[in-house]
């Protein structure tokens, strides 16, 4: 903020108007005094004539000033204390009008514009806050509700024992995906809670990646799915490993997720300009439009609406926070029909 942005308030013209009729009114005062002297007014009349001349002049300076500091600090501050008491009952929608154009912004100007910032990231606050924990309360309800309803068949008396397996496979399931959710959640938000991770020895980032993708092996053989790894050796970091799995482990589930039986997935790492390093995971699956490609990093946003595939719109978004933490950079190319390829650099 520049200094003639923070000027005071008191305007210069209040200065000048003043003085000017003070001036004037001591101007106007020895005429009155040399006209009783010219015209020998009586003693007595002569100063009550003067007293009443200057409180006359007294009041209208004085009501002229009151005019002015209503003008200029009551009705603004009037306007600011009205939006906080609606903003503290929880009205975000208010917003106050700059005093001056912005070319005469003073400091109470900036007061005002910084008050709406904050009344708009407050309404957004609540707004997210609002989103999430419809969201929340979604993705329990449904696996809750498949809980319910397998257990109360499971204590039919003539259940046989193959629909009895069934029912207990659905409710082992509905029990991981609420765990899944469970840990997601508590998970997003100790990262966004912390800033800063210490610092630990280096290691080769390339073999925890490996590792990573054999702990998906069974997922990818089932699926018949051509996995292709291109990594580089020997990129040591100290940045804390199990930060990184969360995200290129959830660009692997992903690409496994969706990529269709018989499709490629290339996982690559490698070190790019100065120091930074890139992963990046593409699959030849579905591919995502504009608007998913645009959303997909959001909390509990899911680009498949139909849930026809298994999750909870956390993972992502875990990843994107990683990303933050680690001051790198997460993104995503993708069209329609031709794949999609989720990258990290840092």
């Amino acid at each position: 903020m520049s200094d003639k942005v923070k000027q005071s308030r008191f305007p210069a013209s209040l200065f000048w108007t003043v003085f000017g009729m003070l001036l004037l009114t001591a101007g106007l005062n020895v005429a009155l005094i040399l006209l009783g002297l010219n015209l020998s007014w009586p003693s007595i009349f002569s100063v009550h004539l003067i007293l009443f001349y200057w409180i006359c002049v007294s009041a209208l300076i004085v009501l002229y000033i009151r005019r002015k500091i209503h003008k200029t600090y009551e009705i603004p501050l009037q306007e600011i204390s009205r939006a906080t008491e609606k903003v503290s009952q929880g009205d975000f929608s208010i917003q106050i009008p700059a005093i001056n154009p912005p070319e005469k912004y003073d400091y109470l100007d900036i007061m005002i514009l910084d008050l709406n910032k904050m009344i708009n990231d407050l309404n957004g606050i609540e707004t997210l806050k609002t989103d999430f924990i419809s969201n929340v309360s979604h993705e329990l309800k449904t696996p809750l509700s498949v809980m319910q309803n397998y257990a109360t068949m499971l204590q039919s008396p003539d259940l046989d024992e193959k629909s009895r397996l069934e029912y207990a496979k659905a409710v082992s399931s509905s029990c991981r995906r609420l765990t899944a959710l469970v840990t997601n959640i508590l998970k997003l938000n100790k990262l966004e809670n912390q800033q800063i991770y210490p610092k630990v020895a280096p290691y080769d980032i390339g073999e925890r990646l490996r590792e990573s993708i054999l702990s998906f092996e069974e997922a990818w053989t089932a699926k018949n799915l051509e996995l292709e790894a291109d990594i580089a050796d020997g990129i040591m970091v100290t940045t804390d490993g199990e930060l990184l799995s969360l995200v290129w482990n959830n660009f692997l589930s992903n690409a496994i997720k969706f990529t269709p039986e018989g499709g490629r997935i290339l996982v690559s790492l490698t070190r790019m300009e100065g120091d930074l390093i890139r992963i990046s995971v593409k699959d030849s699956g579905c591919g995502m439009d504009e608007h998913t490609r645009n959303r997909v990093f959001e909390k509990f946003f899911q680009g498949d609406t139909s849930h026809a595939t298994q999750g909870n719109g956390l993972g992502l978004a875990l990843a994107a926070r990683v990303a933050a933490i680690c001051g790198g950079k997460i993104g995503v190319e993708s069209e329609p029909g031709k794949g999609s390829e989720f990258y990290f650099t840092f």
